[in-house]
């Protein structure tokens, strides 16, 4: 099925698109790499007289770090470029290696990293780790700006806390601690992971693990008991020990996951493999 008619801008820049946006209103809504809009569109779940086509907004494409080490993601970057870009891979790697795994190829090419967090599909690999890093969103309105943690934009499926007149600008990921390492594990019978977990782990400073378990509810949710945990553990134990004594927290806490049931899988197999995958991405952080 076509969407219905509608009229295409191409502003090319940032200030030309939110005084699009500013003119047209409800009538309009912003397009990035269209993966998840254009399906919406032609089956007329969505119908918008306007759509505002980001591609040709150069800011919202640049991957740059900040004198303060804050390496700042343009939302229009897509998930192929984040996986090939040198600063992602120097200082992320654990997130160029997610990128890089995204769906497929097609999809990586052209879905936006901005794109996938502002539809808000649960079963996405992104929100996940970018929770357990700490990031935060930068919003941009006509006349105004804003920052979110990314913690805080989620709120349901298909939901954040972007208002209809704001474009989500860039990703802004803070500096790790050194030494942090970090990795994402996900599984899943289609290209959407059933459960995907991110673990973050640094043998310095006050907070050794952070670890997210994301498709398994409408949003990512932390893992506080099995954080708390690992921040009493001694820095030099050895992996083994580590997950050793990790485990029997991680299995309790993962029991009373308020996991549904859904083409996805079963609740009980859900929670099962957020123990499954914590032990991969914690082990992957260790070695």
């Amino acid at each position: 099925m076509r969407p219905a008619r509608f009229e295409l801008h191409r502003p090319t820049s940032l200030e030309d698109a939110l005084a699009f946006k500013a003119v047209y209103g409800d009538e309009s809504t912003f397009h990035a790499g269209g993966t998840e809009l254009l399906v919406a569109l032609k089956a007329r779940v969505l119908h918008y007289d306007h759509v505002i086509d980001l591609k040709q907004v150069p800011e919202l494409r640049r991957i740059h770090l900040r004198e303060d080490g804050t390496l700042v993601i343009g939302a229009l970057s897509t998930h192929h470029a984040i996986a090939r870009d040198p600063l992602v891979q120097r200082l992320l790697p654990g997130y160029a290696e997610l990128s890089d795994n995204v769906a497929n190829i097609r999809v990586r090419v052209a879905g936006t990293l901005g794109g996938v967090l502002c539809f808000a599909e649960p079963h996405a690999d992104a929100p996940t780790m970018l929770c357990a890093l700490d990031a935060r969103m930068a919003l941009a309105s006509h006349g105004s700006a804003r920052t979110l943690p990314s913690r805080e934009f989620h709120l349901g499926e298909f939901t954040t806390a972007r208002e209809e007149n704001e474009i989500l600008v860039a990703i802004e990921v803070p500096p790790q601690p050194p030494g942090a390492r970090s990795a994402y594990r996900c599984f899943g019978h289609t290209e959407r992971p059933a459960v995907g977990v991110a673990a973050v782990w640094s043998r310095k400073g006050p907070q050794r693990l952070s670890l997210w378990a994301g498709a398994i509810t409408g949003v990512p949710i932390p893992l506080p008991e099995t954080q708390a945990a690992a921040n009493t553990l001694p820095a030099d134990l050895p992996p083994t020990e580590i997950w050793n004594r990790l485990a029997p927290v991680l299995a309790a806490e993962a029991a009373r996951i308020p996991a549904h049931d859904d083409l996805h899988g079963g609740a009980d197999y859900k929670r099962h493999l957020v123990q499954v995958l914590a032990q991969r991405a914690i082990e992957a952080c260790l070695t």
